[in-house]
């Protein structure tokens, strides 16, 4: 039996941004603990031409979400970036989980090869087939922010490894 792109993609997704909020809540602990403004953590950047951690996880949620909607051949829900706390930021995930995992696995079936285009009409226009566009584009732009959020973390001192950005099991 083959893998189909909703398996391929919803329970990825799932899991990972379940891991990420479980480390953007330890990371708002700990600066609580350390008695800092969690603002500090949720605008530390690694280097100053890349985007600060809120940022980072807003941009996850973006993918899980885009990439989910396109495969399954829905609108993409519009999602503002007006998050200013953990908490929000928090929130956003849960409504990108409850998204995602409303979407009917049937609405996948041919997602494979549908045509997936980025930007219509752009300069920067680019066209997918389903498949290239999950494996390709939309897995590694995900895993790339979500994986910055977590460097973020640690690099500021926050007390998660590599069980924490893997996820409970």
């Amino acid at each position: 039996m083959s893998l189909s792109l909703h398996e391929a993609s919803v329970p990825v997704f799932r899991h990972m941004l379940r891991a990420l909020d479980g480390v953007l809540a330890k990371g708002e602990d700990h600066a609580k603990a350390q008695g800092y403004d969690p603002e500090v953590l949720l605008q530390a950047r690694l280097f100053p031409d890349m985007f600060p951690l809120l940022k980072q996880a807003q941009i996850a949620c973006d993918f899980a979400k885009g990439v989910s909607a396109r495969l399954a051949d829905v609108e993409v829900p519009s999602t503002p970036d007006e998050e200013r706390s953990f908490a929000e930021l928090r929130d956003r995930i849960a409504r990108t989980l409850a998204f995602i995992e409303g979407l009917d696995p049937l609405l996948f079936e041919g997602a494979h090869e549908r045509e997936i285009v980025l930007r219509p009409g752009t300069p920067k226009e680019r066209r997918f087939e389903g498949r290239a566009y999950l494996l390709q584009y939309g897995l590694p732009q995900f895993f790339f922010h979500v994986t910055t959020a977590y460097a973020l973390l640690r690099h500021n001192g926050v007390p998660v490894g590599k069980l924490d950005y893997m996820g409970a099991r």
